[in-house]
């Protein structure tokens, strides 16, 4: 047995000769001996390998395109076994290859390495640092979400910025006119064909020209020269191994790669920001305001690497070395400082932060859609049609510059007290926020009506005047608040309802009778004559009515503050109107099916 072995590898060198190949690989001269300075090298070319493999596999899944990307994405995250862990390998392994660019940079150049003849090389590699970064960008576009969708916009708006060549070149990379669905496929195409030829044949020419020339050593040399095999090739795996494992807790610690919700375009998008290792530039364009943006985006960077691609020039003159050096360590102290400035900034913006937990939340809520099954129109009327997401946002555009919901605008920003003129609406008919508004002390907060002139109408002095002076009256107060409450039929006190009946029945009682009762003042089923009426008060037919148009004789008419027709004037859809009160009665479709109840 082991003779024929013998043969074959004998009759393959004969053809291939691989023994020759793996002897000049493996035995190559190390001067000074094997060192963990030089891992660097070896762990981007695995890397890369890695990169290929996994990206031809999440290729294999991926559909590019604007109707589909997300879904496919999804899919990989979601539902293909193992695929968060491949998703997650090929994410997390992009951004350790920034990270390893940046070591091996600084190596080759603390150690003179870019010096005569090795210029050539060193101008590959810098290539190679630009081509990873472009990597990066273009496959940040393919998930098709928000943050993605949104930061990419902001790439190619900086390329536009580029004197004479700028709007043509903009154009190209987005193909067209419109950012869209071309963009999504140039992106791809280049991302999964373009760039990455590119980065192997530089790989392939920077690996041959360093054989060519061989390890610049740190004069002077401390030790004997060694063997590239076995001691260096057992670093540079055990570099690869410790890389991988830091990698390897990422994706567990994140359970893949983020996605968020899918890329809307008609929705503006307050959360996105690129990936860390671009935040720098993004920080450096807020000091380049309005007309002088085109220095922090073009002409500074454009500065900045020439003089990198000048560093073998530079570094023959006598003080060329320390200042190469010097440059380097400042670059990337300013990068530093950068970065930390985004994030402390990111840190403390209150807007920022409110919308990243909305972000969250749209992207956890279109995944939960998207378990129940995606529609043939995509992912994106997920949410558009969706209550839960689309309510706040039409509260917040329409609603919130006169009401609060439980303070805030609906998405969780702040507003301030002087613009509240309107009811609090959060948990609007239920029994907690009736027993506030029937409250003669509460009512003229700015919870309920103290800012309209409401505060000064018939029910506030009603209200006034009989305020409950016995067990008895106050016993008859609770009932009117569970009677009226049970006529919004809210789903989340649809228990509470029939475990009251019989109180809810005094109450209705109460507010059916006309000399001392609520229809004294209100029309209530088939008795009373003024408005509003409590017939089906708080409930979302009620509801979606009176947003209609509040002005209408069954609602305020005349009386009506400040509360504009939103159905009438056509200002909101059918639609929207329904989203919005569904919204602020905490109730919306599942995605099993069935309306959730709060």
């Amino acid at each position: 047995m082991a003779q024929r072995l013998d043969d074959l590898r004998a009759w393959l060198d004969s053809r291939t000769g691989y023994k020759g190949l793996l002897h000049e690989a493996l035995f190559e001269n190390v001067p000074g001996g094997a060192r963990w300075r030089y891992v660097w090298g070896s762990t981007l070319t695995f890397f890369f390998v890695v990169q290929v493999i996994t990206g031809l596999f999440l290729w294999m899944s991926y559909s590019p395109s604007s109707q589909t990307a997300w879904e496919s994405v999804y899919f990989i995250q979601h539902q293909m076994w193992g695929g968060w862990f491949l998703r997650g390998l090929h994410h997390f392994v992009a951004q350790a290859m920034t990270v390893l660019l940046v070591l091996h940079l600084m190596q080759v150049v603390i150690d003179g390495a870019y010096k005569a003849p090795r210029e050539v090389n060193f101008w590959f590699g810098v290539a190679l640092l630009l081509l990873v970064l472009a990597l990066s960008l273009t496959g940040y576009l393919l998930p098709w979400d928000q943050n993605g969708y949104w930061a990419t916009a902001v790439s190619t708006n900086i390329v536009g910025m580029s004197p004479l060549v700028g709007s043509p070149m903009q154009t190209v990379v987005v193909g067209g006119a419109a950012y869209g669905h071309h963009t999504l496929t140039r992106f791809f195409a280049l991302h999964a064909g373009v760039i990455p030829v590119l980065i192997a044949l530089l790989i392939v020419g920077h690996v041959a020209l360093f054989r060519r020339h061989g390890i610049t050593p740190k004069l002077p040399p401390k030790g004997p020269d060694e063997g590239f095999w076995p001691e260096q090739v057992l670093r540079d795996a055990v570099a690869c191994l410790a890389v991988l494992a830091v990698v390897v807790f990422f994706i567990v610690r994140e359970h893949g790669a983020p996605l968020g919700a899918p890329a809307d375009p008609a929705e503006q998008f307050a959360a996105a920001r690129p990936e860390w290792y671009f935040l720098f530039l993004f920080q450096l364009l807020k000091y380049f305001p309005g007309k002088t943006e085109i220095i922090g985006a073009i002409i500074l960077p454009t500065l900045v690497m020439v003089l990198l691609v000048a560093m073998p020039i530079l570094g023959k003159w006598r003080l060329g070395h320390r200042f190469n050096v010097g440059l380097m360590g400042a670059l990337l102290a300013g990068i530093a400082l950068l970065t930390w400035q985004a994030m402390a900034a990111d840190k403390g913006d209150v807007e920022y932060q409110v919308a990243r937990q909305v972000a969250a939340r749209d992207a956890e809520r279109a995944v939960a859609l998207a378990n129940a099954g995606v529609p043939i129109t995509g992912a994106l009327t997920l949410l558009r049609d969706d209550a839960y997401t689309q309510g706040p946002r039409i509260f917040s555009r329409n609603c919130a510059s006169c009401h609060r919901y439980d303070g805030h605008d609906g998405l969780g920003n702040a507003l301030p007290k002087d613009s509240i003129s309107a009811s609090d609406l959060k948990g609007f008919g239920s029994r907690a926020w009736l027993t506030g508004f029937l409250d003669a002390d509460t009512i003229l907060t700015r919870r309920y009506w103290g800012g309209t002139i409401h505060a000064e109408g018939d029910m506030a002095a009603w209200l006034a005047d009989h305020m409950p002076e016995s067990d008895e009256e106050l016993e008859t107060r609770k009932n009117v608040v569970l009677a009226l409450s049970a006529q919004a039929q809210l789903r989340s006190q649809a228990a509470l309802d029939v475990q009251d009946s019989a109180r809810i029945a005094l109450g209705t009682m109460f507010i059916r009778n006309t000399s001392y009762g609520c229809a004294e003042c209100h029309v209530f089923q088939d008795v009373g004559t003024d408005s509003p009426e409590l017939t089906g008060w708080g409930s979302r037919q009620w509801m979606i009515d009176f947003v209609n148009d509040p002005e209408h004789p069954r609602f305020f008419g005349r009386d009506n503050d400040r509360m504009p027709s939103y159905g009438k004037e056509k200002s909101l859809t059918p639609r929207e109107i329904e989203m919005v009160v569904d919204w602020i009665r905490g109730e919306w479709v599942t995605p099993k099916g069935t309306i959730r109840g709060r």
